[in-house]
């Protein structure tokens, strides 16, 4: 969404990309004095990031289900706001493969939809091991996927955590049970 203090697709970024990587779509390009950036497929055009906020204005959902998203939405500043982390699982778990639909290239469509799919699975209160052990599989592929679209700055050690994510499932078993609370 490019937003302003909080993307990783920065001038550093694409500085290591020619350093580390083959993309030479994405690198920097030097006219003297000058530097361009070129904009990468996975970044959305302004008129398109409008429509996503707008279209984010529009949602309902049951009761309790998810906070009413609309009220956090910012379209002049096109940034979202006050996200509690249960409406960022309803993001991450079921808008996110809505709200970029027809926006994406179609393999950066289906890397974001297969996570946002991963993330729905594992957080499901019903699990089987087949299942655990599908998601096993297809999340690596995913991670791999997502490391050919977006800048090696965008991975940290958080996103490779989800690899983990089916052991501890069928270690513990629903996500719900392995979460602590403190009544302090």
């Amino acid at each position: 969404m490019d937003v302003k203090g909080k993307t990783k697709d920065n001038i550093k970024a694409r500085l290591d990309i020619a350093l580390s990587c083959n993309r030479k779509n994405i690198e920097l390009i030097f006219y003297g004095l000058r530097v361009a950036k070129p904009r990468a497929s996975f970044v959305l055009e302004k008129n398109a990031q409008l429509l996503v906020y707008k279209w984010l204005k529009s949602p309902r959902f049951p009761d309790g289900h998810a906070s009413n998203i609309s009220r956090l939405v910012d379209i002049e500043e096109c940034r979202l706001y006050g996200m509690k982390s249960h409406d960022c699982h309803v993001f991450m778990q079921t808008l996110i493969p809505l709200a970029f639909c027809d926006l994406l290239l179609k393999g950066i469509w289906d890397a974001l939809t297969e996570i946002s799919h991963f993330f729905r699975d594992i957080c499901s209160s019903k699990l089987n091991v087949d299942h655990i052990e599908r998601l096993e599989t297809n999340i690596v592929e995913t991670i791999c996927k997502l490391k050919m679209i977006f800048p090696p700055s965008f991975f940290d050690s958080m996103e490779y955590l989800p690899i983990h994510l089916p052991f501890e499932a069928k270690v513990r078993g629903p996500v719900h049970y392995g979460c602590i609370h403190s009544n302090d």
